[in-house]
Protein backbone atom coordinates (compact mmCIF):
# COMPACT_ATOMS: atom_id res chain seq x y z
CA UNK A 1 0.00 0.00 0.00
CA UNK A 2 1.73 3.16 -1.16
CA UNK A 3 0.77 6.79 -1.59
CA UNK A 4 3.39 8.99 -3.24
CA UNK A 5 6.56 8.24 -1.28
CA UNK A 6 4.67 6.88 1.75
CA UNK A 7 4.55 3.11 2.05
CA UNK A 8 2.46 1.38 4.72
CA UNK A 9 3.08 -2.23 5.75
CA UNK A 10 1.65 -4.60 8.36
CA UNK A 11 3.69 -4.37 11.53
CA UNK A 12 5.13 -7.87 11.19
CA UNK A 13 6.79 -6.71 7.94
CA UNK A 14 8.53 -3.88 9.82
CA UNK A 15 11.38 -4.32 12.27
CA UNK A 16 10.92 -3.81 15.98
CA UNK A 17 13.63 -1.16 15.91
CA UNK A 18 11.72 0.73 13.22
CA UNK A 19 8.54 0.71 15.27
CA UNK A 20 10.37 1.92 18.36
CA UNK A 21 12.00 4.66 16.25
CA UNK A 22 8.51 5.87 15.39
CA UNK A 23 7.53 5.87 19.06
CA UNK A 24 10.65 7.76 20.13
CA UNK A 25 11.02 8.71 23.79
CA UNK A 26 7.66 10.37 24.48
CA UNK A 27 4.18 9.22 25.30
CA UNK A 28 3.95 6.53 22.65
CA UNK A 29 7.11 4.90 23.98
CA UNK A 30 5.60 4.81 27.46
CA UNK A 31 2.20 3.59 26.35
CA UNK A 32 3.33 1.07 23.70
CA UNK A 33 -0.26 1.18 22.45
CA UNK A 34 -1.39 -0.86 25.45
CA UNK A 35 -3.65 1.46 27.44
CA UNK A 36 -6.63 0.99 25.17
CA UNK A 37 -5.91 -2.74 24.96
CA UNK A 38 -5.59 -3.31 28.70
CA UNK A 39 -7.82 -0.67 30.25
CA UNK A 40 -6.63 1.95 32.70
CA UNK A 41 -6.24 -0.22 35.81
CA UNK A 42 -4.07 -2.94 34.29
CA UNK A 43 -2.15 -0.44 32.16
CA UNK A 44 -1.14 1.73 35.11
CA UNK A 45 0.01 -1.35 37.04
CA UNK A 46 2.24 -2.56 34.19
CA UNK A 47 5.78 -1.18 33.73
CA UNK A 48 6.67 0.23 30.30
CA UNK A 49 9.04 -2.67 29.63
CA UNK A 50 6.20 -5.16 30.05
CA UNK A 51 3.94 -3.07 27.82
CA UNK A 52 6.63 -3.11 25.14
CA UNK A 53 6.96 -6.87 25.41
CA UNK A 54 3.20 -7.26 24.95
CA UNK A 55 3.26 -5.11 21.83
CA UNK A 56 6.24 -6.99 20.46
CA UNK A 57 4.36 -10.25 20.82
CA UNK A 58 1.18 -8.76 19.31
CA UNK A 59 2.93 -7.28 16.27
CA UNK A 60 5.50 -10.05 15.72
CA UNK A 61 7.71 -7.41 14.09
CA UNK A 62 10.39 -8.73 11.79
CA UNK A 63 8.48 -11.88 10.89
CA UNK A 64 6.62 -11.31 7.61
CA UNK A 65 5.65 -14.97 7.52
CA UNK A 66 3.74 -14.65 10.82
CA UNK A 67 0.08 -15.71 10.56
CA UNK A 68 -1.15 -12.63 12.45
CA UNK A 69 -0.10 -9.17 13.51
CA UNK A 70 -1.62 -5.95 14.78
CA UNK A 71 -1.17 -2.43 13.47
CA UNK A 72 0.62 -0.92 10.49
CA UNK A 73 3.87 1.01 10.08
CA UNK A 74 4.44 3.83 7.58
CA UNK A 75 7.70 4.65 5.81
CA UNK A 76 8.56 7.90 4.05
CA UNK A 77 11.42 7.50 1.59
CA UNK A 78 12.48 4.41 3.53
CA UNK A 79 12.40 6.08 6.96
CA UNK A 80 9.96 4.72 9.59
CA UNK A 81 7.61 7.61 10.37
CA UNK A 82 4.22 6.39 11.56
CA UNK A 83 2.10 3.76 13.26
CA UNK A 84 -1.62 3.07 13.36
CA UNK A 85 -3.40 0.64 15.67
CA UNK A 86 -6.16 -1.31 13.94
CA UNK A 87 -7.73 -4.63 14.80
CA UNK A 88 -11.10 -6.08 15.85
CA UNK A 89 -12.92 -3.63 18.11
CA UNK A 90 -13.58 -6.32 20.72
CA UNK A 91 -9.84 -6.55 21.48
CA UNK A 92 -9.77 -3.05 22.99
CA UNK A 93 -10.78 -3.45 26.62
CA UNK A 94 -10.72 0.27 27.42
CA UNK A 95 -12.93 1.00 24.43
CA UNK A 96 -15.41 -1.70 25.37
CA UNK A 97 -15.61 -0.39 28.93
CA UNK A 98 -16.30 3.20 27.95
CA UNK A 99 -19.86 4.43 27.61
CA UNK A 100 -18.94 7.15 25.12
CA UNK A 101 -18.71 5.23 21.81
CA UNK A 102 -22.03 3.47 22.40
CA UNK A 103 -24.17 6.43 23.46
CA UNK A 104 -27.26 6.60 21.27
CA UNK A 105 -26.28 3.51 19.28
CA UNK A 106 -27.49 -0.08 19.35
CA UNK A 107 -24.07 -1.71 19.18
CA UNK A 108 -22.48 -4.78 20.73
CA UNK A 109 -19.02 -3.58 21.81
CA UNK A 110 -17.77 -7.17 21.60
CA UNK A 111 -18.84 -7.70 17.97
CA UNK A 112 -15.75 -9.35 16.42
CA UNK A 113 -16.74 -8.34 12.88
CA UNK A 114 -16.33 -4.62 13.53
CA UNK A 115 -12.76 -3.33 13.56
CA UNK A 116 -11.50 -0.11 15.09
CA UNK A 117 -8.75 2.38 14.29
CA UNK A 118 -7.86 3.71 17.71
CA UNK A 119 -4.45 5.34 17.73
CA UNK A 120 -1.77 6.97 15.59
CA UNK A 121 1.84 7.72 16.40
CA UNK A 122 3.88 9.97 14.13
CA UNK A 123 7.62 10.19 14.62
CA UNK A 124 8.93 13.48 15.99
CA UNK A 125 10.17 15.66 13.15
CA UNK A 126 7.57 14.29 10.72
CA UNK A 127 4.37 15.66 12.21
CA UNK A 128 1.98 18.08 10.49
CA UNK A 129 2.69 16.41 7.15
CA UNK A 130 -0.67 14.61 6.89
CA UNK A 131 0.92 11.22 7.43
CA UNK A 132 -2.11 9.99 9.34
CA UNK A 133 -4.10 10.03 6.08
CA UNK A 134 -2.22 7.28 4.23
CA UNK A 135 -2.11 5.33 7.50
CA UNK A 136 -5.89 5.58 7.88
CA UNK A 137 -6.49 4.60 4.25
CA UNK A 138 -4.21 1.59 4.66
CA UNK A 139 -5.86 0.63 7.97
CA UNK A 140 -9.30 0.62 6.34
CA UNK A 141 -8.08 -1.58 3.51
CA UNK A 142 -6.27 -3.89 5.95
CA UNK A 143 -9.45 -4.33 7.99
CA UNK A 144 -11.52 -4.98 4.86
CA UNK A 145 -9.16 -7.62 3.49
CA UNK A 146 -8.95 -9.37 6.85
CA UNK A 147 -12.66 -10.00 7.21
CA UNK A 148 -14.06 -6.88 8.84
CA UNK A 149 -17.68 -6.08 8.06
CA UNK A 150 -17.16 -2.49 9.19
CA UNK A 151 -14.45 -0.26 10.60
CA UNK A 152 -14.87 2.54 13.13
CA UNK A 153 -12.85 5.44 14.51
CA UNK A 154 -13.39 7.87 17.39
CA UNK A 155 -11.68 11.17 16.54
CA UNK A 156 -11.51 14.38 18.54
CA UNK A 157 -13.19 17.48 17.15
CA UNK A 158 -11.80 20.60 18.85
CA UNK A 159 -13.79 23.78 18.97
CA UNK A 160 -12.82 26.50 16.51
CA UNK A 161 -9.62 28.14 17.64
CA UNK A 162 -9.03 25.56 20.39
CA UNK A 163 -5.53 24.15 20.62
CA UNK A 164 -5.34 20.41 21.16
CA UNK A 165 -2.08 18.69 22.02
CA UNK A 166 -0.70 15.95 19.79
CA UNK A 167 -1.19 13.53 22.67
CA UNK A 168 -4.94 14.17 22.64
CA UNK A 169 -5.11 13.93 18.87
CA UNK A 170 -3.47 10.52 18.72
CA UNK A 171 -6.97 9.16 18.05
CA UNK A 172 -6.97 10.98 14.70
CA UNK A 173 -8.93 13.86 13.25
CA UNK A 174 -12.27 13.98 11.48
CA UNK A 175 -10.61 15.00 8.20
CA UNK A 176 -8.19 12.09 8.40
CA UNK A 177 -11.06 9.61 8.52
CA UNK A 178 -13.16 11.42 5.95
CA UNK A 179 -10.24 11.00 3.55
CA UNK A 180 -10.30 7.26 4.30
CA UNK A 181 -14.00 6.95 3.50
CA UNK A 182 -15.52 6.96 6.99
CA UNK A 183 -18.57 9.05 7.82
CA UNK A 184 -19.89 10.45 11.09
CA UNK A 185 -22.57 8.26 12.69
CA UNK A 186 -22.89 9.82 16.15
CA UNK A 187 -21.59 12.63 18.33
CA UNK A 188 -21.68 11.32 21.91
CA UNK A 189 -19.85 14.30 23.45
CA UNK A 190 -19.00 17.86 22.47
CA UNK A 191 -15.50 16.84 21.41
CA UNK A 192 -15.85 13.21 20.38
CA UNK A 193 -17.49 11.75 17.30
CA UNK A 194 -17.93 8.20 16.05
CA UNK A 195 -17.11 7.55 12.41
CA UNK A 196 -17.75 4.35 10.50
CA UNK A 197 -17.47 2.64 7.16
CA UNK A 198 -19.53 -0.48 6.44
CA UNK A 199 -18.17 -2.82 3.81
CA UNK A 200 -20.58 -4.32 1.27
CA UNK A 201 -21.03 -8.05 1.49
CA UNK A 202 -19.03 -9.98 -1.09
Amino acid sequence: MAQDTVTVVPANEASWDDLQTVFGRGGAATCQCQRIKLGDHDWFDMPPEARAQRLREETDCGHPEAPATTGLVAYLDGEPVGWVAVEPRANYRRLRGSSVPWTGRNEDPADPDVWAIVCFAIRAGYRRRQLTRPLAVAAVEYARTHGAQAVEAYPMVPKEGQNISWGEMNVGSRNTFLAAGLREVSRPTARRIVMRLDFPEA
